[in-house]
């Protein structure tokens, strides 16, 4: 874990306050002050408890989650998180390298993945990209944006807001930008790869499964009332459409 100088982004920074979870006290110092000497308010916790507790307190913007920690796991905490209805972007980091370990993260609502031993500036690097995804909209000038509608489905970006047949859909911020990416081409099937690199603008390491993983979890949320709007092209990709006995 390499401390490289951290470079400073006040405009980015400045406004965000960053949770950082992690057992290794040595870890955690080095964490808290990277992203403090990089302009980012910082509060630390040792346990998912902590954790847990430490988010009802601060209402951080980021948590840098360690996946193995004392008393449960990364993984546990963000779905805990996640049922109480609360979306804080969350990075894990981990020793686990295997493929299935990082679909297991992401897929219990995480944005982002870095395994140890990590580089400070990695770390920095994938907080500030998540941060700027998930301030979408919101960092872009004040003009105003209609809400992008398809069927019985309306989509808000000002308001990071989803609504199907006139009820409120609560999604992760990964979950939004995946359902953003498909509403606003409805009818085109958009390839995995391509889904990759719109969503999470990096492609972990070309593996396709995470799109799988976030589409199945995104169904269970949109379609749960009839008709069915995401739909798989197999071998292809997947697309936001009406059933086909069906028009707009």
């Amino acid at each position: 874990m390499n401390p490289a100088p951290p470079e400073v982004n006040p405009v980015a920074s400045a406004r965000h306050t960053v949770l950082v979870v992690e057992d290794d006290p040595s870890i955690r110092t080095l964490l808290t002050s990277a992203l403090h000497a990089a302009g980012y308010a910082v509060v630390s916790a040792g346990t998912g408890q902590e954790a847990l507790a430490g988010r009802a307190r601060s209402g951080p913007d980021l948590i840098v989650l360690d996946v193995m920690l004392p008393d449960t796991d990364g993984f546990t905490v963000t779905r805990e998180l996640r049922a109480r209805g609360i979306y804080t972007p969350v990075l894990f980091l981990t020793a686990r390298t295997d493929v299935e370990d990082r679909i297991i993260g992401l897929s219990s609502g995480g944005d982002d993945y870095v395994t140890k031993p990590f580089h400070v500036q990695e770390v920095l690097l994938r907080v500030r990209a998540i941060l700027r995804r998930s301030a979408g909209p919101r960092a872009a000038p004040p003009a105003e944006r209609p809400p992008l509608r398809y069927a019985d489905l309306t989509l808000d970006e000002e308001a990071h807001d989803v609504h199907r047949a006139g009820q409120r859909v609560p999604l992760s911020p990964t979950e939004f930008r995946l359902l953003a990416c498909l509403i606003a081409q409805p009818g085109r099937v958009l390839e995995k790869q391509q889904i990759l690199q719109k969503v999470w603008n990096h492609d972990f390491a070309g593996d396709t499964r995470i799109v799988d993983t976030y589409i199945k979890n995104l169904r269970r949320k949109i379609d749960r009332t009839e008709p069915p709007l995401i739909h798989t092209v197999r071998g292809v990709g997947y697309c936001l459409r009406l059933p086909r006995d069906r028009t707009a």
